[in-house]
């Protein structure tokens, strides 16, 4: 029992722990910033679109009110399946442009994602840590009181 508990305490004698608060990080790169910039262009075209085509549905909202009580039954009940149409067409665009969004946001963060953890694993790597533990919060770190990797990173990726 003695010698396993000595084997134990030389092991984690040897290993090295430090910290890194990766959100930190990830905000920090240039990257992100024109990653950023470029989703919301994306959702300010998808807004004023969807501004658009609410805009175009109010006015014929407003124009077949107008007209109902000149217009046949079977008229106004073709308007009412048309308004409720433009409504359903504004609905599943809304639902594809989250969805246009969500893909670009995978799409730009995957290759700024690799990019740090890539330079965290060089930096860890070279100074000879065993573990690098997340600090960004709610990932469950409770203390941190290891070297914090992200200046030195930071350098790693030249900024």
């Amino acid at each position: 029992m003695a010698i396993t508990l000595m084997s134990s305490l030389t092991t984690f004698a040897q290993t090295s722990i430090a910290h890194i608060n990766t959100q930190v990080l990830i905000e920090a790169m240039p990257e992100m910033q024109s990653a950023r910039a470029e989703i919301e262009k994306l959702a300010k075209s998808y807004e004023n679109d969807i501004q658009t085509m609410a805009a175009e549905l109010q006015n014929k909202v407003k124009l077949y009110d107008s007209e109902a009580q000149s217009k046949t039954e079977e008229e106004n009940r073709k308007r009412i399946e048309e308004v409720q149409g433009m409504e359903q067409s504004i609905r599943q665009f809304q639902g594809q442009a989250q969805q246009d969004i969500a893909q670009k946001e995978n799409e730009l963060l995957e290759p700024i994602l690799k990019k740090a953890k890539d330079a965290v694993i060089k930096v860890a790597k070279s100074q000879g840590y065993t573990y690098v533990l997340d600090t960004t919060p709610g990932s469950g770190v409770i203390l941190a009181d290891g070297k914090d990797l992200l200046i030195d990173v930071k350098k790693e990726l030249g900024f």
